[in-house]
């Protein structure tokens, strides 16, 4: 029951961490159709972000003070990788919309060269972001398992950036506004809406949300220019199993990639445990196309 009860935390942990990941994108490429490949270093900008934050709290702060920088640290992310999938959006990525091909060769040229100006700015090696004190240790069940801290407020984390964009997306005006133009651009822009505004507003919240899971990234290990780039195929596999443009699906998505993937790993190894999931998502979309929850749309094909 143990080793039971300890696969499924792990699994749900894995699962929270993939949907923080695959929720920026979620709306870049599940609403906006925009290939993405800098979403990695924009998870990576709110890494930095983070040690910048921790940097900052140790030589101007009181040392009493140090436990909080992760609670401001978490905005600062979200603020800073905003303003950069701003600055992206308005300067290359709406002049890209209705071409794939193209957004993806630019973005990923743009991630490159956000490495390297990370790899100038903070230096090759990787490096490291202390842990609160209060986020040290873990809660002891059933024995010998224990569930670290730091996993449960990543957890704590998703469940909140994921209510705040149901709020946001499905029950305000902004929302309402982001998805009539994701849906039919002509009709929404007769109507008065600035869907140039939608589109740079959409995209940023969408980096901002790349940004907090960089700060949670932090939490689980040293991080570096290229931490983002372990993450990307699988937060594109997330959207894609989901159902592009449906939340709903980007959270079963999730569960579903890292429940298997904890399972898989444990049964045989790290490696053969991957592969497993890649046949598996490929089988499952053969079935199902569109993903676990494909969009609703009154136009005909």
């Amino acid at each position: 029951m143990d080793v039971i009860v300890l696969q499924l935390f792990n699994g749900i942990s894995v699962s929270s961490i993939l949907l923080l990941i695959a929720l920026g994108l979620a709306i870049t490429f599940g609403l906006m159709k925009v290939i993405n490949m800098a979403h990695g270093e924009l998870i990576m900008i709110g890494a930095y972000s983070a040690y910048v934050v921790q940097n900052l709290f140790t030589s101007y702060m009181p040392s009493s003070m140090f436990n909080w920088y992760f609670v401001a640290a978490i905005p600062v992310s979200f603020i800073v990788a905003f303003l950069m999938g701003l600055l992206l959006e308005t300067t290359l990525i709406r002049f890209l919309y209705g071409r794939p091909l193209d957004s993806l060769l630019a973005t990923w040229g743009i991630g490159l060269m956000l490495q390297q100006l990370a790899r100038t700015i903070f230096g090759a090696p990787n490096v490291g972001v202390t842990s609160p004190s209060w986020l040290n240790g873990g809660v002891t069940i059933m024995g010998d398992v224990v569930l670290p801290y730091k996993r449960l407020f990543i957890i704590a984390l998703v469940c909140l950036c994921l209510f705040a964009m149901y709020v946001y997306i499905y029950r305000s005006h902004s929302g309402r506004r982001m998805r009539a133009v994701m849906q039919n651009r002509e009709m929404a822009a007769c109507l008065g809406i600035s869907t140039r505004r939608v589109d740079a507003v959409t995209f940023a919240i969408g980096s901002g949300i790349a940004g907090i899971a960089g700060c949670a990234l932090t939490l689980m290990g040293p991080i570096g220019p290229s931490i983002g780039t372990y993450y990307i195929v699988d937060a594109f596999m997330v959207v894609v199993l989901g159902g592009v443009g449906k939340l709903v699906g980007t959270v079963f998505g999730a569960f579903g990639i890292g429940m298997s993937n904890t399972l898989f790993e444990y049964w045989t190894t790290a490696s053969l445990g991957k592969v497993l999931v890649f046949l598996c998502i490929v089988a499952f979309l053969q079935w199902r196309p569109m993903g676990l929850i494909a969009m609703r749309s009154r136009s005909l094909d």
